[in-house]
């Protein structure tokens, strides 16, 4: 499993957030009343039925979509807009199909105008498997490999705090496997925090030390389970972790 350390409860706040969008007769609910923190070198699986707000709920968190009240701080700072502290991965990879995968994987420091170590480059490469790629482009690559030089170019920026909005599911299901090890094993060298945002209920007990889950039907909190089996790469095979799965799916069926 993975080490304790020390944390922070105050990585993420998020206190009594709304959100409503403008209807054509009345304003559409889609949050309501959410709450939950994030320590320091934490991670937080967001499920739910289709329309519950999960991806509406992570673009407030990154600053692309404002709230309807509420407030997120990161670091004790309110959340306004996008910042350096959050990264962003998308389901579609967000990958410039005109420029090579080193191109790509810079893309952010460049436009920040950060320099990156050479030495934290190559450990990037390697530790997410997309050493000797460089001088390819985003369609000569496998879905497996684009989402990893996704990846690459969101952790290579040092985020405090990783968004991931079902970022593994266009992929065949053992390549979803291997890209779930990877990221667990650059989690484990690299102090950050990660969100994901997944419809599968083995990626939400193998990634989050928490499991969010959210009610359509409320617009707000289901419930929120604790997982302190994550971290252990055999965890899939373990009792607990189909214990949980089964608990997992009960929450799930009597919302839809």
């Amino acid at each position: 499993n993975l080490s304790p350390r020390v944390m922070s409860n105050n990585l993420l706040c998020v206190e009594s957030l709304s959100k409503y969008f403008h209807g054509l007769n009345e304003p559409k609910r889609v949050l309501e009343d959410v709450n939950f923190t994030l320590s320091s070198w934490d991670s937080l699986a967001i499920m739910g039925p289709s329309g519950c707000g999960k991806t509406t709920l992570l673009l407030i968190i990154a600053g692309l979509l404002p709230s309807s009240g509420g407030l997120i701080k990161i670091d004790g700072e309110p959340i306004d807009g996008p910042t350096r502290k959050i990264g962003l991965v998308l389901q579609e990879y967000g990958l410039f199909p005109w420029k090579t995968v080193g191109a790509n994987i810079l893309l952010g420091a460049n436009l920040q105008k950060l320099k990156i170590p050479e030495k934290r480059l190559s450990e990037f490469k390697s530790v997410l498997g997309i050493e000797g790629l460089d001088h390819l482009y985003p369609h000569q690559l496998s879905g497996g490999q684009r989402q990893r030089v996704a990846l690459a170019r969101a952790l290579i920026l040092r985020p405090a705090l990783l968004l991931l909005d079902e970022p593994f599911a266009a992929i065949d299901a053992i390549t979803r496997e291997r890209l779930q090890d990877r990221l667990l094993a650059v989690f484990g060298q690299r102090q950050f925090s990660f969100i994901i945002v997944t419809h599968n209920i083995e990626e939400a007990i193998f990634l989050g030390k928490r499991i969010l889950v959210l009610d359509n039907r409320a617009s707000g909190v289901k419930t929120v389970l604790e997982n302190p089996g994550v971290g252990d790469p055999h965890y899939r095979t373990k009792p607990s972790f189909f214990e949980l799965s089964t608990r997992l799916r009960s929450i799930l069926e009597e919302l839809d």
